[in-house]
């Protein structure tokens, strides 16, 4: 995974995503590569071609904020990924390693075992499951410490067929990603994670370059669970204060649903002693 010019290689990416009817130029014209042409983008923009070869050639490294708001406007980039352009030309220093062991705060590993009838586990930036309940463990396997859900989602089968809306969630979950680990795509363990999924999924290969970012905040998540059956939750995802990488995800159903009647079930089949999920193996 090349890093050395983070900020072309996005505008590349994007640029390549833009058909020229979406800015209202000719679709007629005979094109060798998807996509606007560069000087079509800087024509859009209102800067010279030359210096959008520069940007994207990564021999300047200093465009100014109303030069990445236009070209975010012409590649028609959301707020998240707008903010995410921003980062990308002006990266923060350096933060711990996105794979460095951090400690799950003892207050909020009890909070969330406390919780019997809500799955809720701990992620860190590369989505390594670090803290779960009972109840989430009896959700899924994954949701257990140790795992990683973009493994799971990507090379899994079981986990492909235990997600309903797998296309958007492998979608959201890499745009996730994106958004989480920001302008730190040279870090050695996010590099050996990409590297691994790149090589064993095209699904993952093609939605990483691609360079979707997309911060998560919440929705609907739809679940086939082999004792329950069909489950349809709100996924919250909560930022953990005091610390560098953790996100506590939160499952929930609103109250009286099917949804809830089903995480009632499947705290039932949480073990007593609230380690091993009794689930059956037919």
């Amino acid at each position: 995974m090349d890093s050395s010019n983070r900020l072309g290689a996005y505008l590349r990416a994007r640029r390549e995503l833009v058909q020229p009817e979406d800015v209202g130029l000719p679709s007629g014209v005979r094109r060798r590569v998807p996509g606007l042409r560069r000087e079509e983008l800087a024509l859009l923009a209102g800067i010279s071609s030359d210096y959008y070869l520069r940007l994207e050639q990564g021999r300047d490294h200093h465009p100014s904020a109303q030069v990445l708001d236009a070209l975010a406007a012409v590649l028609q980039l959301d707020t998240d990924a707008t903010a995410h352009l921003h980062r990308l030309a002006s990266p923060a220093p350096r933060r711990e390693p996105l794979g460095k062991a951090e400690p799950v705060p003892p207050s909020i590993a009890q909070l969330i075992n406390s919780w019997t009838s809500t799955p809720a586990f701990v992620q860190d930036r590369l989505m390594n499951v670090l803290a779960a309940n009972p109840i989430a463990r009896v959700l899924s396997p994954h949701y257990a410490p140790g795992h990683n859900l973009l493994r799971a989602a990507f090379l899994d089968p079981e986990d492909r067929a235990f997600r309903q809306d797998w296309e958007r969630a492998t979608e959201n979950g890499v745009a996730g990603l994106r958004a989480l680990i920001g302008a730190d795509v040279d870090d050695p363990d996010l590099v050996e994670l990409v590297d691994e999924l790149s090589a064993r999924s095209d699904r993952f290969r093609e939605l990483w370059s691609r360079h979707d970012v997309k911060m998560r905040a919440g929705g609907i998540i739809r679940f086939k669970h082999p004792e329950v059956g069909r489950l349809e939750l709100h996924g919250e995802k909560l930022t953990i204060s005091g610390t560098e990488n953790l996100m506590m995800v939160v499952f929930h159903a609103d109250p009286g649903s099917r949804g809830a009647e089903s995480l009632a079930l499947l705290a039932s089949l949480v073990d007593p002693v609230g380690e091993a999920p009794r689930v059956s193996q037919d």
